[in-house]
C-alpha cells in the first residue's frame, strides 16, 4: 500500500517571551483608567437572524445559527471553509484514512469511538445543533445521543451517521446563508445542485472539472455506488458521502469529511493529470470511490487559499 502524507501545516510560531518587570508594567498600563485615542462607536442594532423555510413558507427564526454567520461578517469564501475544515480535523486528533472503505475493518463493535469520547459527542451535536435547520427532527441529535437525550447503543451508530451534518455546518459556519441546502444526508444538496436549485452550488461533471479548495467532491457508496454524473438528479435519495477539498497538487487532492471511522477524518485521492476525478469515459480513477459528482461551490469571494500537500 502506498503511504501518503497529511498536508504539511505550517508550524506555530512561539511567542515571545516577556521580562516579569515588563508584564507588570504591562498590567498595570492596561488597568490604568485612560480614556480611549478615540471615542467609542455605536453598535449597530443587530438585524433579525436567518428565516427558516417549511413546504407551507416561511417559518420561525433559525436562532441556532451564530449571529456572524447570519449577519455576513465577512463575505461567503473558500479560505474560510477550508480552515474551518481543517481546524474541525485537528480537534479530532488529524486522523487520515486511506483506506478502501469495503475492505475497512468493522468497527461497529469497538465502544471506544472518537463521536463518543468527553468534548467530541458534543462536537458532534454542535454539528447537528447548527449544521441543520431547527425543524429538523435531528438537530438536538449529539456523538451518543438520540433527540430526546437517551444515549444509543454503539453498535447502532450507523443510524445516526453525520457526515452530512458535518458539511452543513462547515458550509453554514463559512456563511453559506441560504444558498445551501442543509440536509441530514448528502442526497439532498446533491440533487438540489444537480437541479439547479441550489443557488450556492453548481453540479460538475469529474470528467471535465477539476475540483479547487472548498468545492465538495462525493461518491456514492454501498448500494448508490452505481450512480453516475448523468443519472443527477435522481427521482429518489441515495447512499452518499461528500468531502471538502483542502489541498491538492498535481498527482493528488486531500478532502476532509465527517464520520470517516467515527471522527473528522481526511483522505487522499488520485487525480490526472488534468485535475480531474475521472477518466474521458467517466470511469473514477479511485479504485475506493465512485466519484460522481463535483459539488462546485460558488463563494462570494473566490480567491484560493494556496494549496500543500
Amino acid at each position: 500500500m502506498t503511504t501518503h502524507r497529511a498536508p504539511i501545516l505550517p508550524r506555530r510560531r512561539q511567542p515571545r517571551s516577556v521580562a516579569p518587570s515588563a508584564l507588570c508594567a504591562l498590567l498595570l498600563a492596561g488597568c490604568a483608567d485612560t480614556p480611549p485615542a478615540h471615542p467609542p462607536q455605536p453598535v449597530p442594532a443587530p438585524t433579525p437572524v436567518a428565516q427558516y423555510r417549511t413546504s407551507q413558507g416561511p417559518a420561525a427564526p433559525d436562532e441556532h445559527v451564530p449571529d456572524f454567520a447570519t449577519r455576513s461578517f465577512a463575505p461567503f469564501n473558500r479560505q474560510d471553509a477550508v480552515a474551518i475544515a481543517l481546524r474541525e480535523w485537528r480537534l479530532f486528533g488529524e486522523p487520515v484514512d486511506d483506506d478502501d472503505p469495503e475492505q475497512r475493518p468493522d468497527a461497529s463493535g469497538t465502544a471506544v469511538k472518537p463521536e463518543r469520547l468527553p468534548g467530541l459527542w458534543e462536537r458532534v451535536g454542535e454539528y447537528w445543533w447548527i449544521g441543520q435547520d431547527p425543524y429538523e427532527t435531528e438537530v438536538s441529535w449529539t456523538g451518543k445521543h438520540d433527540g430526546a437525550g437517551t444515549p444509543f447503543d454503539f453498535q447502532h451508530d450507523a443510524r445516526y451517521a453525520w457526515s452530512a451534518a458535518f458539511i452543513s455546518y462547515v458550509m453554514r459556519i463559512s456563511g453559506a446563508g441560504d444558498r445551501f441546502p442543509y440536509a441530514p444526508n448528502h442526497s439532498t444538496y446533491i440533487n438540489a445542485a444537480a437541479s439547479g436549485t441550489a443557488t450556492g452550488l453548481r453540479a460538475q461533471d469529474p470528467a471535465s472539472y477539476a475540483p479547487q479548495l472548498g468545492d465538495l467532491i462525493c461518491a456514492g457508496r454501498s448500494t448508490g455506488r452505481g450512480v453516475r454524473y448523468e443519472n443527477l438528479p435522481t427521482r429518489n435519495g441515495f447512499p452518499a458521502h461528500c468531502g471538502l477539498v483542502v489541498a491538492r497538487d498535481a498527482h493528488q487532492l486531500s478532502m476532509i469529511g465527517g464520520n470517516v471511522d467515527d471522527a473528522v477524518t481526511l483522505t487522499h485521492v488520485p487525480v490526472g493529470p488534468n485535475g480531474m476525478l475521472s477518466a474521458p469515459d467517466g470511469s473514477s480513477l479511485d479504485s475506493r470511490y465512485a466519484w460522481c459528482v463535483v459539488l462546485q461551490v460558488l463563494y462570494d469571494a473566490d480567491t484560493e487559499p494556496p494549496g500543500r500537500d
